[in-house]
């Protein structure tokens, strides 16, 4: 075999897969075309701004996860480089979000494992993440994430906004406690009401007073770094009130003990970490993965399309579903947590006046130089000023606006967000989302099973009015208008009621106009056939009038087209909307042997005039 002519070969196969789906494995060489010192400008101070929010988000989402804080610093870093290198777009920066961290900590508590456990099988959660993204965009799955129902998601987020407040209450309290496996909401609610006489006093008035000032910073400065402030001024008040209780007990007091603070990370230890196959688990963190990759590609979808939507640009969200894979994979080698579009840092990355992807690039290179400068000082951090930053972060989540419209719109948007919302709390957060959407999916195909059947007579004038009544005095001629989706959720109740249109015997041909019927399958086709069978047996005739051409090509292939009879046919023409009924009303006449009875049809003609055509 000539290996060269091989691999030759599979280049060429493999370019022609990648122009076939419109992915760019190497987008930053067209955004480093033209190139200047003002977008250089921009995608600086945009990629500064987003790294103060990116540093101490990434902590507090690590602790979500139930992760060491290291976790969630790296994967911002790794995250957003990736992303700049990769999505070609401004639009999005990736990094831990609220919903990922919920999902890693849930799903870890499901499954039992220890801290270590968790560690260990990060690299393998993230790899299948990236691994599932990646295939995604090569079958263009981003655009089926059209059809998930926003009400799924808001009921998913709400849901875990409850989780994170739930879960961080703990730490403002400075209470601790092992929470058993396959513990639910109400569970851990219990647990920690039952710890509540264990408050440490000091702890929760740094976490209180955490609160007061973050909101203080947010009302007088909003475009500033507050979480930041917050957590460096927090440091200072907590090392003195740390140094005043320290003394305090030199006395002979036990009044309390010091308030507990993050850990220091030393950034030396960062290196190449690969996954490891674990066989006994592999299902669990399949699912795991799976349930990750879908949020992500959700949630970093709707938001890059709402900034396009705000911007005017165009977003190719296949192309962005392969930068999150490859994002994830970068996560998974170097120490990193779930990767996803994070709406607060996209939207600061724009606002901030982000001109390119390399915006994100250079966020990721300060997040690194922080980790370098700022991990030895980490351990000042107090870990109750973190968790209620995380708390306000969680309380930010539930979108009253939001829950309202979806509650008060339709029934069904309400029994889907209540299907959603309490799933999730009750058993846990993917079954939540794995059953709202289950439960969309269900209520939309019950909708758009009921196709509308309109039967049309005429009147003395001759013109259209639609049947009140199916008593016909004699031989008639009906037009059933079909409107809707004629798939197979709805052939059978279409069969029935055409079964009940045709059981008068006074009509003898029935014209169906399909202008309006859409997505026939097999089993629309079946019925079809039936319905056409049983009225030639029965004496009578089925004539389809304004067929278009994707109905017309499924009864060719079909093979519908004969048992109805070719004849009996009539591919619609848009110059003329009435002609292909006119010619199908003209085809019953012949086949009723009526030719004295006159079957008049209104068609426009230029000057607004109509006039009856036989």
């Amino acid at each position: 075999m000539n290996v060269g002519k091989f691999w030759r070969t599979v280049r060429r196969e493999t370019s022609e897969l990648v122009r076939k789906t419109q992915l760019d494995f190497f987008p930053v060489r067209k955004t480093i075309q033209g190139y200047n010192r003002e977008k250089l400008r921009g995608d600086l101070q945009a990629g500064f701004n987003v790294a103060l929010v990116a540093f101490p988000q990434g902590m507090a989402y690590a602790i979500i996860a139930g992760i060491p804080i290291e976790y969630g610093i790296y994967g911002s870093a790794i995250a957003t480089i990736v992303g700049g290198l990769f999505s070609g777009s401004r639009l999005i920066i990736f990094g831990p979000t609220n919903a990922t961290s919920v999902i890693v900590f849930t799903s870890f508590l499901a499954l039992g494992v220890t801290a270590q456990e968790k560690v260990a099988l990060m690299p393998l959660v993230l790899s299948l993440v990236g691994i599932y993204l990646i295939v995604g965009a090569f079958l263009h799955v981003a655009h089926l994430i059209q059809y998930i129902s926003r009400t799924v998601v808001t009921g998913y987020i709400t849901a875990a906004a409850f989780f994170i407040i739930l879960n961080q209450i703990r730490k403002v309290l400075g209470i601790d406690f092992e929470i058993p496996d396959m513990t639910g909401f109400f569970g851990i609610i219990k647990l920690t009401g039952g710890h509540v006489l264990d408050t440490h006093v000091p702890t929760l008035f740094i976490g209180l007073v955490t609160a007061l000032l973050f909101i203080f910073l947010r009302r007088k400065w909003r475009t500033w770094p507050n979480v930041a402030l917050t957590l460096v001024i927090m440091s200072l008040v907590t090392a003195g009130l740390n140094h005043f209780l320290a003394q305090y007990q030199a006395l002979g007091s036990s009044f309390a003990g010091p308030v507990e603070c993050l850990s220091a990370i030393d950034v030396s230890n960062w290196t190449l970490t690969l996954p490891t196959l674990q066989t006994d688990r592999l299902n669990d963190i399949a699912m795991m993965a799976l349930i990750i990759a879908f949020l992500s590609i959700v949630e970093g979808s709707s938001i890059g399309k709402s900034l396009a939507a705000r911007s005017g640009e165009r977003l190719n969200t296949n192309q962005e579903m392969l930068s999150l894979g490859l994002a994830n994979l970068g996560c998974a080698m170097y120490g990193g947590m779930p990767a996803s579009g994070s709406l607060t840092r996209s939207q600061l990355n724009w606002s901030s006046g982000a001109a390119t992807s390399l915006a994100s690039l250079y966020c990721g290179l300060i997040c690194v130089i922080a980790a370098f400068v700022l991990g030895p000082y980490l351990k000042y951090i107090p870990v109750s000023s973190l968790g209620m930053l995380v708390i306000i972060i969680g309380a930010s989540l539930i979108n009253r606006y939001t829950i309202r419209v979806v509650v008060k719109t339709t029934r069904s948007d309400a029994i889907v967000f209540a299907t959603t919302f309490l799933a999730a709390l009750l058993v846990a957060l993917d079954f939540g989302i794995i059953l709202g959407t289950a439960t969309s999916i269900m209520l939309f195909l019950r909708k758009a099973s009921v196709p509308e059947l309109i039967e049309y007579t005429f009147t003395e004038e001759g013109g259209l009015t639609q049947l009140e009544e199916q008593r016909r005095p004699g031989p008639e001629v009906s037009i059933v208008h079909v409107e809707g989706e004629l798939f197979f959720g709805a052939a059978d109740l279409f069969q029935d009621q055409m079964r009940r249109v045709v059981e008068d015997p006074n009509l003898k041909v029935v014209v169906l106009k399909m202008r309006n019927a859409h997505h026939l399958d097999a089993t629309s086709v079946l019925a079809l056939d039936e319905l056409s069978r049983y009225m030639s047996e029965s004496g009578r005739c089925l004539l389809v009038s304004e067929a278009r051409k994707e109905v017309i090509r499924v009864f060719k292939n079909s093979g519908l087209i004969e048992v109805i009879g070719r004849e009996n046919i009539f591919p619609d023409v848009t110059q003329n909307p009435l002609l292909s009924t006119s010619r199908a009303l003209k085809r019953a006449k012949a086949v009723i042997g009526d030719h004295k009875a006159k079957v008049s049809i209104y068609a426009d003609h230029a000057g607004g005039k109509s006039d009856p055509q036989t």
